[in-house]
């Protein structure tokens, strides 16, 4: 297996470069499902099936690996095992990669757009309670050290294409099932490129 050179949390904060002239026009979505929605009002099914993966890796269990390349996550598991999702990345310009961790959760999480995204859509609101039009869906999961967030989206379409500012989208179904699974603490691992990092689909396919 190609060794992958991931870059040190010395470097991490300071990894992206954003092309200036770079249009947001994937800032802001609307999202479904918000607090105090009825129960049959479902989260928007996930375009891309979750699966059940074969692991080799060196990442240990509870360690979550964004590769972007192949826009998909892997949330590993015990035994050999990983859950791999289908995800919407960074857009040309917004690429990035590192290695960090989680530094908290929310469910329907505020938002407050970055002073980097507000130089580039001073339209923006400064800030959006949680609910059915922020951007940040059902839940985030913060990595420390950046901006970025792991969040939900109830715009099937954009999962699987390179369409956010450099969040990880998912949709509304399949983040929650990560937020369930994923600690504070976790290992984040953003890999840039075509390789999974050990990660090969089992025979059984979908999850």
């Amino acid at each position: 297996m190609r060794v992958i050179s991931l870059l040190t949390i010395g470097i991490f904060a300071g990894l992206v470069a954003i092309s200036s002239g770079a249009q947001a026009a994937g800032d802001i979505g609307i999202f479904s499902v918000p607090p105090g929605s009825s129960s049959d009002e479902a989260p928007v099914a996930a375009p891309i099936p979750r699966e059940s993966v074969n692991y080799d890796g060196p990442y240990s269990p509870g360690s979550i690996v964004i590769n972007t390349g192949e826009r998909r996550l892997y949330f590993v598991l015990p035994d050999h095992q990983a859950i791999k999702y289908g995800i919407g990345v960074g857009r040309p310009g917004f690429e990035w990669a590192g290695v960090s961790h989680i530094a908290n959760k929310r469910e329907w999480p505020d938002w407050t757009p970055p002073a980097e995204m507000l130089r580039r859509r001073p339209d923006l609101p400064r800030h959006m309670e949680g609910g059915i039009d922020n951007p940040l869906g059902a839940r985030a999961m913060y990595i420390a050290g950046t901006i970025y967030r792991i969040h939900g989206s109830n715009e099937p379409d954009t999962i699987g294409e390179a369409v956010s500012s450099g969040c990880i989208r998912m949709t509304n179904e399949d983040v929650i099932d990560l937020y369930e699974r994923a600690k504070v603490g976790a290992s984040v691992v953003v890999l840039r490129g075509s390789m999974s990092a050990g990660l090969e689909p089992t025979p059984d396919g979908l999850y």
